[in-house]
């Protein structure tokens, strides 16, 4: 019942425009580590952050040195109303830049960063933003939910490396899918419950039951239903999964309306079918494209060039699944 109540509360974000999660700095934390290589030399953007409130800015100029980055962008959107941070409610949108410790304190000083004034309101689509865009290496952010296609678009067409927080439903997106599938984008090493929370505004709910408050008297929500979505390669992404079971029809019946057999656990892949295969959302999690090839999904009810439907066996609805072919066996 709580994992229906965490989805319909973000289904509603979407839609309701309350796209206000702040990502904690453990779970950013959490993540970071696994790509530090990629960033000595870069200039970073973090583009749907209040500079001053935001934990990707914290993480970023307090790991300036160690990370060997040669310069941190943040922008902030213009509030028009109040919100977690009312205190820091701003009446005009700016952009802070920080190019490292100057003092030798190993602190971002005030008087380290740069903070200048944007025409417009800080918006990610807005032409001075996307001119900030232009000058990233890396983007590092939690976009809004409600914009997440419209979002990864933009850093598709600027050719942007990017490591960036999205609802796990994002994969059936077309678009999303689109990118996955031709490897211009993955999962990154933490998802679900490998994303602790977010921190909301006091006027949103706090549901399911693991919503706290911490001991800093953030309200947090535990969605257990986000991902990081990047191309920032690791090693981990190029670990084979382990096949020890054999086929059996019994085992692996097909689908009524595609031609595949369904798994219904990635472990559970067997090592010696040939054929295309339907597993688990939760399989980009493990996949190695070493490894596998993806075809498609059936994760919705449209039918396109990249979706079948949703999957059926024997005339019962499960649930969705990304199509898959071991490239070991046909190469």
């Amino acid at each position: 019942m709580a994992r229906k109540v965490e989805h319909s509360m973000l289904t509603s974000a979407k839609t309701s425009k309350k796209d206000e999660f702040y990502t904690q700095l453990s779970d950013i934390e959490r993540e970071l580590k696994h790509y530090k290589n990629h960033f000595k030399g870069k200039v970073v953007l973090c583009n749907c952050d209040d500079p001053r409130v935001s934990n990707f800015f914290h993480f970023f100029s307090y790991n300036f040195e160690r990370f060997g980055l040669k310069k941190l962008i943040a922008t902030c959107y213009k509030n028009q109303e109040m919100d977690l941070f009312s205190e820091n409610k701003s009446e005009q949108a700016i952009y802070l830049e920080y190019t490292g410790d100057k003092n030798g304190n190993n602190v971002p000083d005030v008087n380290e960063i740069g903070i200048k004034p944007l025409k417009g309101d800080g918006d990610f689509r807005s032409k001075e933003c996307i001119e900030l865009l232009k000058e990233a290496d890396i983007v590092v952010t939690n976009p809004p939910f409600s914009l997440f296609r419209e979002y990864v678009a933009q850093l598709i067409e600027y050719d942007k490396k990017f490591l960036i927080i999205g609802n796990i439903n994002a994969i059936s997106y077309k678009e999303i899918f689109k990118i996955i599938k031709e490897n211009k984008a993955w999962l990154g090493v933490n998802m679900g419950r490998g994303i602790s929370g977010f921190i909301v505004p006091k006027h949103y709910e706090l549901y399911g039951t693991e919503a706290r408050v911490d001991e800093d008297g953030n309200r947090i929500v535990a969605t257990n239903n986000c991902l990081w979505l990047t191309n920032l390669d690791t090693a981990k992404r190029h670990e084979d999964i382990i096949l020890y079971k054999n086929y059996t029809p019994e085992e692996y019946p097909n689908y009524d309306n595609y031609d595949a057999i369904n798994v219904d656990k990635t472990k559970d892949i067997p090592m010696d079918y040939k054929g295309t295969m339907g597993v688990p959302i939760t399989f980009l999690d493990k996949f190695n494209p070493d490894q596998f090839e993806i075809i498609g999904q059936m994760a919705t009810t449209k039918i396109d060039e990249f979706n079948f439907g949703y999957p059926y066996v024997n005339g019962s609805k499960i649930y969705a699944r990304i199509l898959i072919k071991n490239k070991r066996l046909w190469t």
